[in-house]
C-alpha cells in the first residue's frame, strides 16, 4: 500500500469525527502503525495500530496499552532473559537520554519512519526477541518511543514507563508488574 492507502486505511470516525493519522508506518507485512492529533493537550498524539489475523485479514483499528506491550515483554523475558533485559536496558537509555516532551509543531510534523531509522544496530541487536510473543522488535521499540512520548509530552512530571521499565528488569511479582501497566487499576 502506497502512505496515502495507508492514511486512509487507518483513518476512522471518533464522535462523529473523521480522524486521519499525521503519519502511518507499515512496520512489516504484520502491522501498520499510526499517529492522530490526541485531545489531552496541544501536542497530544493518540496512538492506534492494525495487525495482520491468521486468517489474513487486518485487525479493526487497535488501541496499544502498557498491558499489551508488557506482557510481551514477559514473554520474551521467559524465553530470552538476559538478551530481553539488554533491550529494556535499551529502552531505559532512550527514555532518559533520548525522549523529550513535543511541541505542537513537532507532533504536527512527526514522521514514523524517521523515528525508526537510526536504530538499525538497535533492531539488528535484538533481532533474536522477534521470535517470542506477539510482537517484534520492531514493533515494540517503534511502540516504546511512541508511549514514551505521549507520556512526557502530556505527562512531564510522569514515571510509569519508566517505573514498569525498572519492574520488569528487576524481577518483580506479576501482580505488581501487571498493577503498574494497567495504571494501578488491577483490583
Amino acid at each position: 500500500m502506497e502512505t496515502n492507502d495507508l492514511k486512509q486505511f487507518m483513518t476512522f470516525r471518533s464522535r462523529g469525527e473523521i480522524r486521519m493519522p499525521i503519519s502511518v508506518i507499515k512496520v512489516n507485512d504484520d502491522f501498520i502503525l499510526a499517529i492522530y492529533k490526541g485531545r489531552k493537550g496541544p501536542a497530544d498524539i493518540l496512538i492506534r495500530y492494525r495487525q495482520k489475523l491468521k486468517n489474513s485479514n487486518w485487525s479493526n483499528i487497535r488501541t496499544p496499552k502498557h498491558i499489551h506491550w508488557t506482557v510481551d515483554i514477559l514473554i520474551k523475558m521467559f524465553q530470552e532473559e538476559h538478551l530481553t533485559k539488554q533491550f529494556i536496558d535499551e529502552l531505559m537509555k532512550i527514555w532518559e537520554k533520548e525522549i523529550q516532551p513535543m511541541t505542537q509543531n513537532e507532533r504536527d510534523s512527526l514522521e514514523l519512519t524517521e523515528l525508526l531509522n537510526y536504530d538499525r544496530e538497535t533492531l539488528e541487536r535484538f533481532r533474536e526477541l522477534s521470535k517470542y510473543g506477539e510482537y517484534n522488535v520492531k514493533f515494540l521499540l517503534l511502540l516504546a518511543k511512541l508511549l514514551m512520548l505521549q507520556e512526557k509530552t502530556n505527562y512531564p512530571e510522569g514515571q510509569l514507563f519508566q517505573t514498569l521499565l525498572k519492574k520488569l528488569k528487576e524481577g518483580e511479582d506479576i501482580f505488581s508488574i501487571l498493577q503498574t501497566a494497567t495504571l494501578g487499576r488491577l483490583r
